[in-house]
């Protein structure tokens, strides 16, 4: 017994010294919070601007309002006097109010400053309110699908808002004060008040005269072909910075249809960067790029930029017959080099390239090109794209992956991709961010371009460029042509599919061009989802392009060549 009575000792010896020694901090929290109460102070939440400092997204003054059931003296007076101003309803208030089992209810949030000054005029007690931020969009609908938006509680919950929504936030603080038992402050309460501390700004590398130019052009190509979408993405090729990003149909981040979710949803998609779609001849690009390395390098698979191809314009491949979009009688298959093949967007042509360079070096050059894979874009919810495994590749599905058939891409990848191959080969990680501005106004973090790998030569890469550039001069491309200016590019038509089949009439047109040829500084990827009436992209998607890349030239005071 005397063993017994010494262990129960010796373990409640030990309880105490824990709660002592080990707990007592926690208890001494739990114990300051049951005698104070807490009103936020919510942080002022980072602007985000554009590469030259314009504000995208700022703050406006709002407030929110909360309710301390113990402390409220009057029921149905303080439930009647909220609701009245804040469009609460009235009933469930009073429940809340009555009912007794929460501490704290939040009236209203981010309600607007004349509000509250018809509520500080009551002095209702138990009720307080606290200053936070409603997110303000000084540019509507542009770049909606790239800014993204806020919740009620100030967090980000798409885009560029949601991706940098730590740097962004800051820390909310707080003022305390002490109360009595049921949560009525006490005449000596002593008010402590922890200052909240804003959050950094992010500046994008968007240019809002370029993207205002992009969103222009695609709402315009929208209404006249009666499209499904409009998408355009515009980068440096020399850094891969993303210079416009724009989706057509858009809304207003000042009007959000929160109400309405199946629209929301539909509309704050970044189609450029989440979608994919079969790319068709755009994709002859880097088919291109990858013979040309190859036969520089010595490849005797690969086919010199003099060589003839085959003049028929179809190829059967594992019984499977490949035609190309002309008949023979026009001429355009007859005595056709590469350059040639680009210009009338030949696809026998690529497809001889794909097949005789094999799976094993195709694949590789696809995979260097970014294909099957995200960019690394900083941006949530990036597509892989759709790939055939190397493993499981028939011949026949190469012979089509040569020309931008059974292959998806995102506008994204393939913009980059193109990018690369006529830059000088260099592949860069595409972004957003250009540098996270401190509220003092002081650099905290330059996100410089990330090399990613080198994809061909810069000799090849410069063939390519004077091939692509003779496609808008004498090719599929001339609508993208401006006088003065050397614009390199490459058409695409491509055909739609729904549950497997050729969905009959519906096509994307697209257009991907670059200048100055020698030396790209900007590359738009126009892409015009199931355009009606005419939809060849050399007619649809190209001059989209081109009125951009001239308003460019305009905005930029770029000097035509001597």
């Amino acid at each position: 017994m005397g063993l017994a009575i010494t262990f129960i000792f010796f373990v409640i010896i030990c309880r105490l010294l824990y709660v002592q020694l080990c707990w007592s901090d926690e208890l001494i929290l739990r114990a300051t919070d049951q005698w104070n109460r807490e009103i936020p102070v919510i942080a002022e939440r980072g602007t985000i601007t554009d590469r030259n400092g314009v504000v995208l997204a700022g703050n406006r003054s709002t407030f929110s309002v909360f309710l301390r059931p113990n402390a409220v003296s009057d029921a149905e007076f303080t439930s009647t006097v909220l609701s009245g101003i804040f469009g609460a309803d009235q009933q469930k208030l009073l429940e809340k109010i009555k009912n007794g089992k929460v501490s704290e209810i939040t009236v209203a949030r981010q309600t607007e400053k004349q509000d509250v000054e018809k509520l500080v005029s009551y002095n209702l007690p138990g009720v307080y309110y606290a200053r936070d931020n409603s997110r303000s969009y000084a540019y509507g609908d542009a770049l909606c699908q790239v800014l993204g938006f806020t919740a009620s509680d100030g967090s980000g919950v798409t885009g560029a808002e949601k991706y940098y929504d730590n740097i962004l936030c800051g820390s909310n603080g707080e003022i305390t004060y002490s109360t009595d038992i049921v949560g009525i402050e006490t005449e000596d309460s002593t008010v402590v008040y922890r200052e909240a501390t804003a959050g950094d700004s992010v500046k994008l590398t968007i240019d809002i005269d370029i993207q205002l130019s992009v969103e222009e052009a695609i709402k315009t190509a929208y209404i006249e072909k009666q499209a499904k979408s409009a998408s355009c993405v515009v980068l440096d090729p020399q850094n891969f910075e993303i210079l416009a990003m724009a989706n057509y149909p858009s809304y207003d981040l000042n009007e959000i249809p929160r109400d309405d979710t199946e629209t929301l949803n539909r509309l704050t998609r970044n189609l450029i960067v989440c979608d994919i779609y079969e790319p068709g001849s755009t994709f002859k690009v880097i088919t291109a790029a990858a013979n040309i390395e190859e036969y520089l390098q010595g490849n005797s698979r690969a086919f010199s930029n003099s060589y003839i191809f085959n003049s028929s314009r179809t190829r059967t491949v594992d019984g499977t017959k490949i035609k190309c979009w002309s008949s023979h009688e026009n001429g355009k298959h007859a005595n056709q080099t590469l350059a040639m093949a680009l210009n009338n967007s030949c696809n026998p042509c690529f497809t001889d390239i794909a097949l005789s360079l094999g799976s094993e070096t195709f694949y590789r050059y696809l995979q260097n090109f970014g294909f099957g894979n995200v960019t690394g874009l900083d941006f949530s919810g990036e597509a892989l794209g759709m790939l055939i495994p190397q493993s499981a590749v028939r011949d026949c599905d190469l012979a089509r992956i040569g020309f931008g058939q059974t292959v998806a891409v995102t506008g994204v990848q393939l913009a980059c991709a193109v990018a690369a191959a006529v830059n000088g080969g260099n592949y860069y990680i595409p972004h957003l961010l250009k540098s996270v501005v401190s509220a003092d106004g002081k650099t905290v973090k330059d996100n410089a371009p990330i090399l990613k790998n080198k994809v061909i030569s810069g000799e090849a890469s410069q063939i390519l460029a004077e091939m692509l550039e003779g496609v808008v001069t004498a090719g599929s491309g001339t609508h993208a042509y401006i006088e003065g200016y050397r614009v390199g590019g490459k058409t695409g038509t491509a055909q739609k599919y729904e549950d497997g089949h050729v969905a009959q009439g519906k096509y994307v047109s697209s257009f991907a061009g670059f200048f100055p040829a020698d030396n790209p500084k900007y590359l738009a990827l126009v892409i015009i989802d199931e355009p009606q009436g005419t939809y060849y992209g050399s007619t649809v998607a190209a001059p989209v392009a081109k009125q951009i890349f001239e308003d460019i030239i305009n905005l930029k005071n770029i000097q035509p060549y001597v």
